[in-house]
C-alpha cells in the first residue's frame, strides 16, 4: 500500500478536509496515475451529503480525473509510462455480462464499481480523485488525445460523456432541433456537443442571466422557462430534450414542448421523483427517458470526438483549500461552468 494526500468528506454534514489514504500496490493489470486535476461534480457533493443514500466515511470524491501515468503492471498493454489519461465514473465491473461484452459497462448487471464509495473487489471502498495519486484497472483508463488540455479535459470524464451518450444515442445532428434544460456544469458540454454534431440547439433556463454565455457556447436560441409564454410558443418545437438539472420540474411540461416521437432524456440526477403526466406521453408518442454515462470505448470515443472539433470544458481552477466553498458556490449556481482542482495543492 502506498500512502498519498487526499481532501476527504468526514460525515454527511461536516466539510471535507485534508487528509492521507492508502492506495494498492500496482498490480498487472493496473495503472498508476498522477493525478494533475480532478473536477468537482454535483455528484460529489450529493454522495458526501448523503442525499443518495448513507456512505461508509471517511469519503474521498472525485470522477473526473486528469493526469499522467507513472508506473503500469507487467501485463498491462493499453497505456505506458508518460501517458495522458483519464479516469471516469467508474473503476471496474464484472466483464462477463451481456452489457459490459457490448461496451455499456456503466449498465453492469452486476453493478459496475463506483470511482469512490463503491465496494471493490478487495472488499475496500473505493476512494476517488480529489487526491494525488490514483490505481486503476488499465480497461477503466481512457487516454486523452494532444489538443486537449489536461485541466479542461478533467470535466469530460463524467460531464462530457454525461451528455455526450443521450446525444449520440438519440441522433442529435443537422436536421435535428435539440434543447438542453440547464446551463451548468453539464448543460454547457451538452451546448458544445450538440452543435458540433450539427443541431439546431435552444438552451431553457430559468432566467436569461446566462444568454450571452449560451449564445457564444453554439446556441441558436435561448429562452427563460420563468416566462409563462416559453412554453406556448415552443409547444412541439423539438426532436430532443437533454434535461441537466439537478433539481425537480415540471417534466409534463416539457413533454409538451416535443414533437411526434420526440424524446426528453433526463441526465440530471435530482434527489426526489419527478412525476409524469400519462397523457403528455402518450399524446405525442414521446418519450420519458434516462441515460447514466458512457461505456469506456464510447468515453474514449467522445474525448476524441472533443479534441476534433476543439471542445474543453469551461472552468474555474481552485487550490484544495477552495473546496468546500466551491461546493456551497455549486449549489448556489455561481460557477461558470465547472471547478477543477489543481491537485499539487493537496
Amino acid at each position: 500500500m502506498t500512502t498519498v494526500k487526499a481532501y476527504a468528506s468526514p460525515s454527511a454534514t461536516e466539510d471535507l478536509v485534508a487528509t492521507t489514504i492508502e492506495r494498492r500496490q500496482v498490480g498487472p493489470h493496473d495503472v498508476l496515475i498522477d493525478i494533475k486535476f480532478a473536477g468537482i461534480c454535483h455528484s460529489d457533493i450529493h454522495t458526501v451529503r448523503g442525499d443518495w443514500g448513507p456512505q461508509q466515511y471517511p469519503l474521498v470524491p472525485g470522477h473526473e480525473i486528469a493526469g499522467i501515468v507513472t508506473e503500469v503492471g507487467s501485463a498491462v498493454t493499453k497505456h505506458a509510462v508518460g501517458d495522458r489519461v483519464g479516469v471516469g465514473c467508474m473503476v471496474n465491473s464484472c466483464k462477463e455480462c451481456v452489457n459490459c461484452q457490448k461496451g455499456e459497462e456503466q449498465y453492469c448487471l452486476k453493478g459496475n464499481i463506483g470511482t469512490y464509495g463503491a465496494v471493490d473487489r478487495d472488499g475496500t471502498i473505493t476512494q476517488g480523485g480529489y487526491s494525488t495519486h490514483v490505481v486503476v484497472t488499465e480497461d477503466f483508463v481512457v487516454t486523452i488525445p494532444e489538443g486537449i488540455d489536461l485541466d479542461v479535459a478533467a470535466p469530460l470524464l463524467c460531464a462530457g460523456i454525461t451528455t455526450y451518450s443521450p446525444l449520440r444515442h438519440w441522433g442529435a445532428g443537422p436536421g435535428k432541433n435539440v434543447a438542453v434544460v440547464g446551463l451548468g456544469g453539464l448543460g454547457h458540454m451538452a451546448v458544445k456537443q450538440a452543435h458540433a454534431m450539427g443541431a439546431e440547439v435552444t438552451v431553457l433556463s430559468q432566467s436569461l442571466k446566462k444568454q450571452e454565455d449560451g449564445l457564444k457556447l453554439g446556441a441558436d436560441h435561448y429562452y427563460a422557462t420563468s416566462d409563462e409564454n416559453t412554453f406556448a410558443d415552443l409547444a412541439g418545437s423539438f426532436d430532443l430534450i437533454i434535461n441537466t438539472v439537478s433539481a425537480s420540474i415540471d417534466i409534463s411540461a416539457y413533454l409538451g414542448l416535443l414533437k411526434l416521437d420526440g424524446a426528453l432524456v433526463n441526465v440530471g440526477a435530482p434527489a426526489e421523483p419527478l412525476p409524469v403526466n400519462a397523457f403528455a406521453l402518450i399524446g405525442g408518442r414521446r418519450s420519458f427517458a434516462g441515460s447514466m454515462i458512457g461505456g469506456i470505448r464510447e468515453t474514449q470515443e467522445m474525448l476524441n470526438f472533443c479534441a476534433e472539433h476543439g471542445l474543453g470544458a469551461e472552468i474555474e481552477v481552485i487550490p484544495a483549500e477552495k473546496i468546500n466553498d466551491a461546493y456551497e458556490r455549486v449549489l448556489a449556481s455561481d460557477v461558470r461552468y465547472r471547478f477543477v482542482i489543481d491537485t499539487a495543492t493537496l
